[in-house]
């Protein structure tokens, strides 16, 4: 869109009002939080519970309306008509509830994001602010109505927020969000969306942010039946935790799946090979079948004494009542409890066709009779899940009956335990394991639908990964984030249409985001030369930047020596600085560069808050430098099971910087990044 960026010294009169509408909008966000904090629940008149739930909501509300005055309150104007709306972070009203700061999730803000000079929606201006330290020192104007009267250059405020150096957790985005970005952020929320999206463009971001406007916009829908955002592993999660409560939302439970299906302590491990077979949806199949092995063939009638007389259920009619239950679409559990149920009926109906009157009461009593609970437990015994799958793995006739046409014999030596442990106490529970338990408790009792699913790196998943988040969501929907690129797990997804199946949402929308404003040019080129190798059918990312950014290619026979030189050259530019090494190699850099002086976060380690973050290979996926070292490439492919695994996770290491990289190597680099580079 065509912009023009006014300065200070151009039109003070006009900077200096904005800085006083800020000011005066920041009075009266401070004025909203202290009535929030003046009012008081046990004068509320509710009971206990309701004034506990009151005090709950007035915390979160007062949490909501922190100010942080680093952090600008708007960073753009619309004028629509004779009205002018300020989009922010928060709505801000004054004391006659005139909006002084509307919601960048509100419908009005959505202009801002996508209205053109082809289809304004309304606009005659858009105005972007520059901020330095929550302080207005720039804005920019396009003329949506009039724009052959404006500049068109691209907008230097909102390339400059977007190239913006950082050090720490990840930002928000609210105030650079794209139309194709602002497309997926207000999809509908019984929607599932899945973005596939190349490094840089912003899907994890977009993901976060599509989880606050639906908070925001099905606030009581959702607030009942909760949002829950999965991520690879703890640091990525502690790299995004800051991004929803900066946008007001601290309900959202963030976690990780090996973390949503912890139910047992994990002290064992599979090969890849094993863990690959375990985390096959027909391993699903093969733990129902061992499930309903469990039901019994009667061996003689249930008879019931009710007074003088002797009720009798023939065995062939108690065979009918467990195989019309079974081919039912309920749990396990609820089966059984139907089944004293199913039990009392045939018998009320018996004492009906005898000429007597039982009621309900008559037929839960008979349903808790010993009889029929004794003949229950016979037909349809109680089943413990881990005990379920501990057999499964353990007993060699247990899993050849369950896997009979479903898994090879050489496939069920693979998966079957050695060494059957005495009990689950003593069994060495790997992840994989832990996930065939989720399966196995769902089987038995169905687990509860959260309303909202944002799933991100999900082309690391396995299908039974899949289905644990995909019950999460049965009755909700969900957001899914991944590259097909960055697959690194020897199960990794190869097409979302097949992942979307295994997640239970077939019918979802896939989503391409392919511009790149993290990434710069000369880093996005020199990583995509890997794709054809490790994806071919997926598309190099278009980076949109002004700013080529830098590459610098460092070969050397001191390994350690060139990565403290090109981490002091980093230093000496504003940003963060991220050295990537393969995780057996982190040691040795970390030595390097305490003895020079170069002081450091182990990120392995969960530390945070210096410039310089040390980062094993295996958790850089999400993760975003302003510079990036990365430390022998050779050694990160070497670190993997497979040559193409190694490249696949190689891709992921290149793509985490947002202005420089610098790739220092002994080593050759792999063939497909030999080409000659431009710097």
């Amino acid at each position: 869109m065509p912009a023009t960026e006014k300065t200070e010294p151009d039109i003070p009169e006009a900077l200096a009002a904005e800085r006083a509408y800020l000011a005066a909008a920041r009075a009266e966000l401070a004025r909203m939080r202290e009535r929030t904090l003046t009012l008081d629940a046990d004068k509320a008149g509710g009971g206990a519970l309701a004034t506990e739930y009151l005090k709950g909501a007035l915390y979160r509300r007062a949490l909501a309306l922190v100010d942080d005055p680093d952090t600008p309150l708007f960073f753009g104007r619309l004028d629509i008509g004779p009205d002018t709306f300020y989009v922010g972070r928060r709505h801000v009203h004054d004391d006659d509830g005139e909006p002084l700061v509307v919601d960048w999730r509100a419908d009005v803000s959505r202009a801002f994001y996508r209205a053109t000079s082809v289809e304004p929606m309304g606009v005659r201006l858009r105005r972007r602010f520059g901020f330095e330290r929550g302080t207005v020192t720039a804005y920019e104007d396009e003329h949506l109505l009039a724009p052959l009267e404006s500049d068109p250059r691209r907008s230097a405020i909102l390339a400059s927020e977007i190239e913006r150096p950082r050090v720490g957790p990840m930002r928000d985005i609210v105030a650079t969000i794209q139309p194709e970005q602002d497309v997926i952020v207000r999809a509908d929320v019984g929607q599932t969306v899945c973005v596939q999206g190349a490094p840089g463009t912003g899907k994890t971001a977009v993901g976060l942010h599509r989880a606050a406007y639906l908070l925001y916009a099905f606030r009581d829908r959702l607030r009942r039946s909760g949002v829950l955002v999965i991520g690879p592993n703890a640091a990525f999660l502690s790299y995004i935790a800051a991004v929803l409560p900066a946008l007001g939302e601290v309900d959202v439970t963030q976690t990780t799946v090996e973390d949503l299906v912890a139910t047992v302590p994990l002290r064992g491990s599979d090969s890849p090979e094993v863990a690959t077979l375990k985390g096959d949806a027909r391993m699903a199949a093969v733990l129902r079948n061992a499930l309903y092995a469990r039901l019994a063939v009667p061996d003689e009638p249930l008879v019931v004494v009710r007074g003088s007389h002797r009720w009798r259920v023939a065995t062939h009619e108690l065979v009918d009542i467990v195989a019309e239950l079974q081919h039912r679409d309920v749990r396990y559990g609820a089966g059984r409890a139907m089944l004293a149920q199913r039990l009392a009926h045939v018998v009320l109906t018996k004492m009906e066709a005898a000429g007597e009157s039982p009621d309900d009461r008559v037929q839960d009593a008979m349903a808790r009779s010993a009889p029929v609970k004794a003949m229950v437990a016979t037909l349809w015994p109680a089943v413990e899940p881990v005990r379920l799958v501990m057999s499964v793995l353990g007993d060699p006739d247990v899993l050849a009956a369950a896997a009979e046409g479903v898994l090879s014999a050489g496939e069920q030596a693979m998966v079957r335990w050695p060494v059957p442990p005495r009990g689950p106490g003593s069994a060495r529970w790997s992840p994989a394991d832990a996930v065939l338990i989720d399966e196995a408790r769902d089987l038995v009792s169905r687990e509860a639908s959260l309303g909202h699913v944002v799933l991100d790196e999900a082309q690391d998943l396995s299908p039974m990964q899949l289905r644990a988040v995909g019950r999460r969501c049965s009755t909700g929907a969900a957001t899914v984030l991944g590259d097909l690129a960055q697959g690194t797990t020897p199960w990794a997804s190869e097409d979302w249409a097949t992942s979307l199946r295994h997640l239970g949402k077939p019918d979802a929308t896939v989503e391409v985001l392919e511009r790149g404003y993290r990434v710069p040019a000369k880093v996005i080129e020199f990583a995509s030369r890997l794709l054809p190798r490790i994806a071919p059918g997926v598309a190099a990312p278009v980076s949109v930047r002004d700013n080529p950014g830098l590459l610098d290619l460092v070969e050397t026979a001191d390994v350690p020596a060139a990565t403290v030189e090109a981490v002091r050259v980093a230093l000496a530019r504003p940003g963060s600085v991220g050295v990537i090494a393969a995780d057996d190699a982190v040691a040795e850099v970390s030595r390097a560069l305490d003895r020079s002086g170069v002081a450091h976060d182990a990120l392995a380690r969960g530390e945070t808050g210096r410039r310089v973050a040390l980062v094993p290979a295996s958790l850089a996926k999400g993760l975003e430098f302003d510079h990036v070292v990365v430390v022998e490439p050779a050694a990160i492919t070497a670190g993997e099971p497979t040559p193409w695994q190694g490249l696949r996770r190689l891709y992921v290491v290149l793509t985490r910087a947002v202005s420089g990289l610098a790739v220092v190597h002994a080593r050759p680099l792999p063939a497909e990044l030999r080409q000659t580079v431009v710097t």
